[in-house]
């Protein structure tokens, strides 16, 4: 089904110039090869040709808050959103393809994720890491960007009553970031929710068989809904926390993070295209 959803979308000529422009950036800011962690930037290139398409043509994505991204590192925090993380695959193009100048994103991914066959191999090489401590410290110092959702798998396992509803942030990647100074660039993400728009997810059957989630769908193809992404301004770490402050000092900024994002959500959600204005097809 994805073959052939990828052979629907091609690059236009106009696209087919820009991606020139793009991987000769890629290939000047990363070396050529594999880094530690499996990416492997010529194919990663390969990949977004592939991927691009799908993003701009069949989820028509839209970036917000361009201007907000300067040319440095940053932890980059979305609300996590769509019952499977094409969320991420989407955000992680648009700092790529929309957002100057282009990046590889170096998403923070659940130990379970590594061990999928084929799938997990080919997000290594397009930058994701297993998400423990001193994968992000050591890509932090070396200057660059991750992607992290602190909600975790319970982002993305909401039954449709759920939907935009943001569970409770996790800690981590704050401290991370006050470990390093790295600022957080906060990001809302609307439409991904309506990928699969009507889902329940028994919640205590997933538990007996040790699962994250069970999602029971009307669809388990991901429907063409508009994705738009909106890119806060940039959070910076108060000075006098470090990695080791307490609990209630962390929880206090991870909560004015996690507000930042429930606002990019809400102001997205106003604003958001009808899911039926998402007329699929190539571009002509």
């Amino acid at each position: 089904m994805l073959d052939k959803l990828f052979k629907t979308f091609t690059l236009s000529e106009s696209e087919k110039k820009k991606f020139k422009k793009i991987e000769a950036a890629l290939d000047e800011r990363y070396p050529i090869g594999e880094d530690p962690w499996g990416l492997n930037v010529n194919k990663a290139k390969k990949s977004l040709q592939k991927i691009y398409p799908i993003y701009k043509h069949y989820f028509k994505s839209r970036v917000f808050g361009k201007e907000n991204v300067e040319d440095k590192p940053y932890m980059v925090v979305a609300n996590h959103t769509g019952q499977i993380a094409i969320d991420g695959m989407l955000l992680s193009t648009s700092f790529v393809t929309d957002v100057y100048p282009p990046r590889i994103l170096r998403p923070m991914v659940e130990r379970f994720f590594t061990a999928l066959p084929f799938v997990a191999p080919w997000a290594a090489e397009g930058g994701s890491v297993l998400g423990d401590r001193t994968n992000c410290l050591k890509l932090l110092k070396k200057g660059q960007s991750i992607l992290v959702f602190p909600e975790g798998v319970k982002g993305i396992t909401k039954s449709t009553s759920e939907f935009y509803k943001m569970k409770p942030f996790t800690r981590g990647f704050f401290r991370m970031c006050a470990a390093t100074g790295t600022e957080i660039l906060p990001v809302g993400i609307v439409g991904a929710e309506e990928f699969f728009p009507y889902v329940y997810h028994p919640r205590k059957i997933a538990k007996l068989f040790g699962l994250p989630g069970l999602p029971l769908s009307a669809n388990y193809f991901p429907l063409p809904s508009p994705v738009d992404i909106h890119i806060g301004k940039p959070f910076k770490i108060p000075e006098g926390l470090d990695q080791d402050s307490p609990d209630k000092d962390i929880d206090e900024q991870v909560f004015q993070v996690e507000k930042l994002i429930k606002d990019l959500v809400e102001e997205g959600l106003e604003k958001r295209r009808p899911f039926w204005a998402n007329a699929v097809g190539p571009k002509k």
